[in-house]
């Protein structure tokens, strides 16, 4: 019998586990994806050929633009579950150049909607690239490459029908880390089962899901308050936390990323004690999670909310926290706010909202990323001497290998079908010193050079 009822005990407990993973898959906060601008279109070579028009000029038109990868905010959005299956987001490229000097068209921009308080990151970095909050808010993540010059751009008196055109630029290409932290003025935080969801649902319209067993809320809730006096801030009803959490125990880091855009914590304690705990231990063990998760979370004024106090043994507890706190801060320090509550009995919460409002008021918001954290966007306009557009390697099968930013751009954007456009790219990497650089790591003559996939014999 008793190993029937702990299956019974034991199916049960596995069909909450799996409600809660479903309820968890519907909210997400974090995604890797990878966006790639489109390429520029090639441009053309042509010529006139009209009737009375003799020796017709070149006539070839340029590409057109690819299309860049723009994030826009969108204030519908509350997660990132739309990343869950769709991770590569590719804008369109640039149409070819057309004859009688016609540019070709140029690709639409591809707009991603990301929900408010996204921040974007370089996966490979980890630089912080924006912080997108505001409704509307845009920003360019990949730009589109430029399109490539058709041969009309070549002619010159000495050359005035010249084979040469360009292909496009590629486009930009990057892996992203988006992360999402909620928008929310005040952040209530406490031990699991000390009533923040029942705060929450009775402070404002937000409908969370409470059970009698630990770890309910498994996602952020976030609802508006509405003060008597007509002030509004948004709260939300993050994940308990448990010891450990900022080493990623239990819910860990997820629920601690949503507490950095608070600008006022609401700690909430179980004074009744009804799980066993000692309520000072709890305020001082949350806080310890706080400062080791990120030590600027302290800088947040906190008011300290007493909960269930129509409990018995209520009282008594909170005077022995009240002497406990007192004699951890010297006299001359200001000791944070307590305001004893019950949400069940709705009792004192509009002393604790009115104080809430006026506190908010008085905080600032707080910087979130540092200088060090964001991807620097200012570039150096200088002559390095030492510093080469390129690199050289050697092979196994002893060819000589050209790699570089500048060097492989360069290539991309030549048109190997003309003769004159692969002199024209000899000549600048001539003039780039790749010439003279392989002779002097000992390049002979007929030796392999590789850029890429393009293979050629290099001619001292």
């Amino acid at each position: 019998m008793s190993e029937i009822l702990s299956f019974v005990i034991e199916f049960v407990h596995g069909i909450q586990i799996r409600k809660r993973e479903i309820e968890m898959s519907m909210f997400l906060d974090t995604a890797k994806i990878s966006v790639k601008a489109g390429r520029g279109g090639d441009g053309m070579v042509a010529f006139r050929r009209e009737k009375y028009v003799p020796n017709g000029g070149p006539w070839g038109g340029d590409g057109g633009k690819g299309g860049s990868v723009i994030f826009k905010v969108d204030e519908g959005l509350r997660t990132l579950m739309d990343f869950r299956y769709n991770r590569k987001f590719k804008a369109k490229n640039g149409e070819k150049g057309m004859t009688k000097g016609m540019h070709g068209r140029g690709a639409e921009d591809l707009i991603v909607s990301i929900p408010p308080g996204t921040t974007v990151r370089d996966a490979e970095t980890g630089k912080v690239i924006t912080d997108m909050v505001e409704d509307g808010q845009e920003f360019v993540i990949a730009h589109g490459g430029r399109g490539g010059r058709g041969n009309i751009r070549f002619a010159t008196p000495r050359n005035p029908a010249p084979e040469i055109a360009e292909n496009g630029e590629p486009g930009e290409e990057r892996e992203l880390q988006l992360e999402l932290k909620i928008l929310a003025d005040v952040g209530l935080v406490g031990f699991p089962s000390v009533g923040k969801s029942t705060i929450l649902s009775v402070v404002t319209a937000a409908k969370p899901k409470i059970g009698a067993y630990h770890f309910t809320t498994i996602v952020p809730n976030l609802g508006m308050v509405r003060t008597k006096s007509g002030e509004s801030f948004a709260m939300a009803d993050l994940p308990g936390l448990i010891e450990g959490a900022s080493q990623g125990v239990g819910l860990g880091t997820q629920f601690l990323r949503h507490i950095e855009r608070t600008r006022v914590i609401l700690h909430v304690i179980d004074m009744s004690a009804s799980e066993g705990r000692d309520p000072y231990e709890d305020y001082l063990q949350i806080n310890k999670e706080l400062e080791t998760y990120n030590l600027r979370l302290m800088e947040r004024p906190q008011i300290i909310v007493a909960n269930k106090m129509d409990m018995p043994g209520a009282e008594e507890n909170l005077k022995e926290f009240q002497e406990k706190l007192a004699a951890n801060y010297d006299e001359f320090d200001e000791l944070p706010q307590i305001f004893p509550i019950s949400s069940l009995a709705h009792q004192g919460l509009e002393n604790l909202l009115e104080a809430t409002a006026e506190l908010l008021d008085e905080t600032d918001e707080f910087l979130l990323y540092s200088e060090d954290d964001m991807e620097q966007e200012e570039v150096y306009y200088g002559f390095n001497e030492d510093e080469r557009p390129f690199e050289i390697s050697r092979d196994d099968d002893a060819s000589w290998v050209l790699s570089g930013e500048k060097l492989e751009k360069l290539f991309v954007m030549t048109n190997m079908e003309r003769d004159e456009s692969i002199m024209k790219f000899a000549r600048q990497l001539r003039g780039m010193g790749v010439d003279e650089a392989l002779r002097e790591r000992g390049a002979k003559d007929g030796d392999i050079v590789r850029i890429g996939n393009f293979e050629f014999e290099f001619v001292d």
